[in-house]
């Protein structure tokens, strides 16, 4: 499974399920993400095979992409991925047996949406990342992606 979050607005962008994932899967999700979201200044990874590929780097420098990878054995690095994989974990994957995985691609996907539209985050004044109903321009914070 792939987590991809926006670090700065606290946004899910995407649960990729998937019973094995290696580089070129994670190239094919990175490509789709930049076409939809634009060009991150640099995206955090940690250090799978899936993640430290020569071609997925090259790929990464040559979109202009900063790849960095945390220090081995220092999930805290990734923190807020981390913590999303625990929710997802706790209110979805531990909460649900899966017969298939489109069937626990479809329950993420439901959840996702409550996650970036409905749910409140703390460190966003308890809004959600991407609200349903209209914000004032003044309290829309920055839609830059930030790996």
């Amino acid at each position: 499974m792939l987590t991809v979050l926006d670090e700065f607005t606290r946004q899910a962008l995407c649960v990729e399920v998937q019973d094995k994932m290696n580089s070129d899967d994670v190239l094919r999700v990175m490509h789709r993400l930049l076409m939809k979201y634009g060009k991150p200044e640099c995206i955090r990874s940690d250090n799978g095979g899936e993640f430290v590929a020569e071609h997925l780097q090259k790929w990464l420098r040559k979109v202009g992409v900063k790849p960095i990878q945390i220090y081995p054995g220092s999930p805290w690095e990734n923190g807020y991925n981390e913590r999303f994989n625990g929710i997802l974990r706790q209110e979805v994957l531990n909460a649900e047996w899966f017969h298939s995985i489109k069937q626990a691609q479809v329950a993420i996907n439901i959840w996702l949406k409550e996650y970036n539209h409905i749910r409140p985050h703390h460190a966003l004044g308890m809004r959600p990342p991407m609200p349903e109903t209209l914000l004032e321009k003044s309290k829309i914070s920055g839609t830059e992606i930030g790996g």
